[in-house]
This record gives C-alpha cells, structure tokens and sequence, in this order.
C-alpha cells in the first residue's frame, strides 16, 4: 500500500513513524514551507520534514494543493492512501479524490467537540475532564468525517498543554497504526458518522489571549496557565512586575482584596486575589529571565513578605 504522509509540527511525526513501521510503503510526505524561526530568523524546517528526510522519504513544500500541478504532483505518487496530521493546509475535493482509499485524519479530540486548530488547549481551558484522539475519514468539512477509530484519555488538573500534546501524540499514532493493520489485512474499519450535537470549534490559539485577568475566577485562570503552557504562555503582574506565570493552583479563599492583589507570599506561592477565589502560583519567569519558583522569586523580591501578604 502507497501511503502520502502529510503534516508539519512535533505532533505529526509519531504517525509519521506509525505509517512506517506499519508495512506500507510512504512514497513521499508533505508538509509546510520551511518558515524563519528562532533568534536569527532564520528559515527551518519543520520536525516532519526533517524526520522524513532523515528516513530518505521525499518531501513535498508546496504553498497550496489547489493549483493543477500541485494536483498533477499528488496524482503522480500513485498515493492508495493519504494520512493528514496536523499539515496545516486545506485539502480540496479534487486532492481528496485521488487516493484509493481516500485521505485519513488524525485529530486530537473526541469528535465533535473540539473541531478545528487548537483542540488540546481548548480542551483545558473548558475543564474538560477527558479527551482523545479520532481517526477520521476525510470530508471537504473542517473535521466533519466520520470516525474509524477513537482512544480516550483523562484530563488531569496536572495536564499541561504540553503533557497533553505529547500524550495525544502517542495515542494518535496508536490508532494511526491499527487502522493501517486493518487495511492491510484487508479489513475496511467501520465508519461511525458524527454526532450532530455537542459540535465546538477550537478557534486558533491568538497570543493576546496569553494575559491573565484576574477579575475572573481562580479555576478558570489556573486552567489558563496549565492549557497555554508551553505555548502562549500566561502573563500577569504581580506587584507592579509584568511576569510569565508557567504553575499555579485554584484555591479557595474569601474575598479580601481587589482582584490582582498579593494576599499571601511563602515559599509554597504567591497568593493573588481573583473575582472568585484566589491563585497560588509556584512557578514564573521576569522578564528576560529563566523559569523559577516562587521560593527564588521571592528570594528577589523580599517587600512583598509583608504582613499583609504573609
């Protein structure tokens, strides 16, 4: 079987892997443009690009698949099936036509619900407390297929967005390698149409969202900081200093202070008023800094030992 590979970040490559160990054969893989990345700017490629170059797998960059010779190009690999994981561009009906088997998707949520680009975060952010992964068989929707094979995993108040992403990325693979052990046995994994109830779209991650307000309540801040760690990271002030919160938790505590205010400072954390509850954070960065706790930030700081934060 002549499998295309296409995707782009960190979180494609364990199905990159799966298609590989699995006994077909990836005749090429697609993925995005190299972009300009780090200090210098400088362009690089993506972890799919570099993991199938490093496999002797040919690479595909193209900045559309919707001109004809980007079509002609697909059509010419003779592609039975084509995986999508997190490529980033959209396949039009004529490039999902030309594979046999058509074109799977690997998606990090149990669909419906998180339909769309930032499923894993979005998923924190709600306080969902369980998540997956689908195998889905392509439609010209955003995430509208049917499901051919689903894992299921907990969401704990320990999660990150980084822990899940890596978490998800497993078990996508995971189920990326059953269905293909299925097709190449000559099974044909049963279809299950979506629900049209509990549709959500998981819009894009947008770094203002990054900025903690702390006139909302605790839960919803400390499920902030968890979902957007590593990526955008959560902002706040504390006393006057911009800082980058990366671990805090929800605590219960009676309505003291205007909202944003330092009510305690140990070295368990830094305890701020929120519209509802408190935030005790135990690991933030200044500006310009490395990730600290809250004990070494202290350390730096001493006035906010005050009484009244104490």
């Amino acid at each position: 079987m002549r499998v295309v590979f296409a995707g782009t970040p960190e979180f494609s490559v364990p199905c990159l892997e799966a298609c590989r160990a699995s006994g077909a054969e990836v005749v090429a893989a697609y993925t995005q443009p190299d972009r300009p990345a780090g200090r210098g700017r400088k362009l690089a490629p993506s972890p799919v690009k570099q993991a199938a170059l490093a496999a002797g797998i040919a690479v595909e960059q193209p900045e559309t698949l919707k001109t004809a010779e980007a079509q002609a190009t697909l059509a010419a690999y003779r592609p039975d099936l084509m995986v999508v994981v997190a490529y980033g561009l959209i396949l039009p009906r004529k490039v999902l036509a030309i594979p046999r088997l058509g074109c799977w998707n690997v998606h990090a949520s149990l669909l419906p619900r998180w339909r769309g680009a930032a499923p894993i975060q979005r998923a924190i952010l709600a306080g969902d407390t369980e998540t997956g992964v689908g195998l889905m068989q392509m439609e010209a929707g955003l995430d509208t297929g049917p499901v051919l094979l689903e894992r299921r995993t907990p969401i704990t108040r320990d999660d990150s967005g980084g822990s899940l992403h890596d978490r998800l990325a497993a078990l996508g693979a995971e189920a990326l390698a059953e269905g293909l052990a299925r097709v190449l046995a000559g099974e044909t994994p049963a279809a299950t149409p979506q629900a049209a109830d509990g549709v959500v779209y998981a819009h894009k991650l947008d770094k203002a969202e990054s900025v903690l307000d702390f006139g909302r309540p605790a839960i919803a801040l400390e499920r902030q900081v968890r979902a957007f760690d590593p990526w955008p990271g959560s902002d706040a002030e504390i006393a006057g200093e911009r800082v980058r919160i990366w671990a805090a938790r929800a605590i219960e505590h009676p309505r003291t202070a205007d909202a944003g205010s330092v009510i305690g400072a140990s070295r368990e954390g830094i305890t701020i008023a929120c519209g509802d509850g408190a935030l005790r954070v135990t690991a933030l960065q200044r500006a310009g800094g490395r990730r600290i706790s809250a004990a070494d930030y202290l350390n730096a700081r001493p006035e906010l030992r005050s009484p009244r934060a104490s």
